[in-house]
């Protein structure tokens, strides 16, 4: 038994559903013909319950007794009751009701035992499996143990989450040795840097015109990688950095923000504008992370701007929002494609500006459950940072 079992496990779709659909059409055939039969015994029971009437006529011997129990002849049946004509109607109907009846239950069982044998089982594994991955989570294995249509899918699925695993494993060694590679690289600059910084402070203090000139151009060139350097730990830093949530005030948070892009726009020579549709009490979330987001974009946006910078904060479902739009000529299009990514930036002087700004911005929404978002404006550029929040939050 077991053996038929597992050979119908491997038969192909195609021939377990004509199998099912001829094993549930000579069903219905059997019982349309014992529906039939029984409808028929049932009415020849009915008729032959009631007594012929007419005259009856016996043979007789020479002594003139009766033999036999006589015939009739030119007899007529006895009419039937009128619930027994109802009943002999509905029985010679029912045989022709219950053959197309018979047919589509059938046939809907052979769909349903069709799904639960064949299908129900691979199905469900291919959907938790497509969960799983869509999680991020490659700790498990598909496995179904048949050699039909679906449980090929099913090894082709397995031997594609094998390969993911393999290469997220080899992505996940190559990201955290490059991150080691960037530290040490880092940390193997700042001496020389540090020595190159001393010489090029006593060329500058020479008498030799020449040689002070060519000294302040070293001096811009040793700030620079300084700045890089500084710049490189500091990323690596925040790439590692998970959010700690605590529950805040929101308003006065808010405020402390809106200060501290108001002396940036006015280092600039830019003026700022406040919008605050965030209408709440308190919300949790991460202040250091939310600080610097918002310090980065004011940043960026008052650099950009002709004259006004408009900082925005609202409150929504998914949960924080904060918008730095400026009135400058808006973002490239190149820049809308990879504003985000790491050094990457319009300005040709890359002395102050590596392109990590609006890179470390959406590596701290991300870490925060949320994104950054990039559009051009009527006005000019508008750069939205969305953060989740963990817990509730008060009206």
């Amino acid at each position: 038994m077991e053996k038929v079992r597992h050979k119908g496990r491997d038969l192909s779709l195609r021939k377990s559903l004509m199998l099912y659909v001829i094993m549930f059409v000579v069903l219905a055939l059997a019982l349309s013909f014992m529906t039939a039969f029984l409808c028929n015994r049932i009415t020849n029971a009915i008729r032959e319950s009631y007594p012929v009437s007419g005259e009856k006529y016996y043979l007789t011997n020479e002594q003139g007794r009766q033999l036999g129990d006589g015939v009739y002849i030119d007899g007529a049946p006895v009419p039937l009751t009128e619930r027994d004509e109802r009943v002999t109607a509905l029985l010679e109907v029912l045989p022709v009701l219950a053959t197309p009846l018979y047919s589509a239950l059938c046939i809907l069982g052979a769909v349903l035992l069709f799904y639960k044998n064949k299908l129900q089982e691979p199905l469900a594994r291919l959907r938790s499996a497509s969960e799983k991955i869509a999680d991020n989570d490659l700790d498990f294995s598909v496995g179904y143990d048949s050699e039909d249509e679906l449980g090929q899918i099913c090894t082709s699925f397995e031997s594609m989450r094998r390969k993911l695993a393999e290469n997220f494993s080899e992505m996940w060694r190559q990201l955290e040795e490059r991150k080691r590679l960037n530290a040490a690289f880092a940390h193997e600059l700042r001496t020389p840097l540090t020595v190159l910084k001393g010489y090029d402070e006593m060329l500058q203090a020479s008498d030799d015109p020449q040689t002070r000139e060519t000294a302040v151009t070293m001096g811009r060139h040793l700030s620079r990688m300084e700045a890089y350097v500084t710049g490189m730990s500091h990323l690596r830093r925040l790439e590692d950095a998970q959010p700690e949530y605590r529950t805040v005030l929101l308003q006065p948070f808010l405020s402390s923000l809106f200060e501290s892009a108001e002396m940036v726009c006015e280092r600039q020579g830019k003026k700022l504008y406040r919008q605050n549709r965030a209408l709440i009490r308190e919300l949790s979330v991460d202040t250091e992370f939310v600080s610097q987001v918002c310090n980065n974009l004011i940043a960026n946006a008052a650099r950009y701007a002709n004259a006004a910078v408009t900082l925005t904060f609202e409150w929504c479902e998914d949960g924080l929002r904060i918008s730095a739009a400026d009135d400058g000529n808006g973002f490239q299009e190149e820049a809308l494609r990879k504003a985000v990514e790491p050094y990457f930036t319009e300005e040709e002087d890359h002395s102050e500006h590596f392109g990590l700004g609006l890179y470390i911005c959406r590596i701290l929404c991300e870490h925060h459950g949320g994104c950054l978002q990039m559009e051009n404006t009527a006005d000019g550029a508008k750069v939205t940072a969305l953060f989740r929040t963990k817990d509730g939050v008060e009206l």
